[in-house]
């Protein structure tokens, strides 16, 4: 995806992985901050081949890692009980899978559940666990889901738009596609500047405002009907940032910013992370 009206933002540092630095510049037109420069598709699976990177494991090796899977936990409830309120039980795509846990959660509620996931190691352990894949989308039939999500993930894609794009292509014309992804616009976000571990760079390509996402799913007739806050992601991505900042975790320090970081979503709308509800603009569909 090209960006335009670039203005520099920030450097950041790629503090989990490889130790490299980036440039994010911002678009002004979309509100869109991009990673630059982008690793290439065949170099871009070495960034996330790290046992830190947590998303792609079950591992439970520290206080921290124990914590992100009993908070994971409550999580996954929320999120099966909300696709719940959202849509009548039936067809559900998971793009960018992981481990499968959402999956798992969403199938044992009863969804018909299919996942999606790029990386051959999560993917294994996720079919451990009984969860069904597809290689690609382009696989799948059109306006055959009644729920497609997409958790922390629209960040990793080279993409977003055509992603957008294909979403509304296997969305059913009342079915509903939920994204979640982190807000540079929060709190967290101005308070640790170049520390803040939710751009981590290189894995997130893009960094998303309220506007941009709103933006780019006007391009594929998707109306953004309700935006959700995550209040959870506001400490576990300052706890990750007070390590990236000062080389260990202050969980008190972390506790705090994070209140604030809430504290000013409430007042705001800027959360650390947020849920984008996306509809189909029946108006513009032809039924025919």
């Amino acid at each position: 995806m090209e960006v335009s009206n670039e203005k520099r933002w920030l450097t950041v540092t790629d503090h989990s992985v490889s130790g490299e630095s980036f440039t994010l510049y911002h678009d002004t037109e979309l509100d869109l901050l991009a990673t630059h420069p982008q690793p290439n598709p065949d170099a871009l699976p070495a960034y996330y081949e790290s046992p830190n990177y947590i998303s792609h494991t079950d591992s439970k090796r520290s206080l921290f890692e124990k914590m992100y899977h009993f908070v994971k936990q409550l999580s996954l409830k929320r999120k099966v009980k909300l696709i719940n309120r959202l849509n009548k039980k039936g067809m559900l795509l998971d793009v960018g899978a992981g481990t499968g846990d959402f999956l798992l959660k969403a199938s044992q509620d009863g969804w018909q559940a299919t996942g999606i996931e790029p990386s051959n190691k999560a993917r294994r352990i996720a079919e451990e666990k009984g969860c069904r894949f597809v290689e690609s989308s382009a696989m799948l039939p059109g306006a055959s889901f009644d729920v497609i999500t997409m958790w922390h993930v629209l960040e990793h894609v080279p993409d977003p738009v055509a992603q957008l794009q294909e979403l509304s292509r296997l969305l059913k014309p009342t079915g509903t596609i939920i994204i979640a992804v982190p807000n540079f616009r929060s709190f967290d976000a101005q308070h640790y500047g170049e520390y803040w571990a939710a751009y981590d760079v290189p894995r997130h390509l893009w960094h998303f405002s309220k506007t941009s996402i709103q933006l780019m799913a006007e391009k594929h007739k998707l109306k953004l009907s309700q935006i959700l806050p995550m209040k959870f992601d506001a400490f576990y991505v300052s706890l990750l940032s007070e390590k990236y900042r000062f080389g260990k975790m202050n969980f008190l320090r972390a506790f705090f910013v994070g209140l604030r970081s809430n504290w000013y979503g409430n007042r705001n709308k800027e959360h650390s992370s947020h849920i984008y509800i996306l509809k189909k603009d029946l108006s513009d569909y032809d039924a025919v």
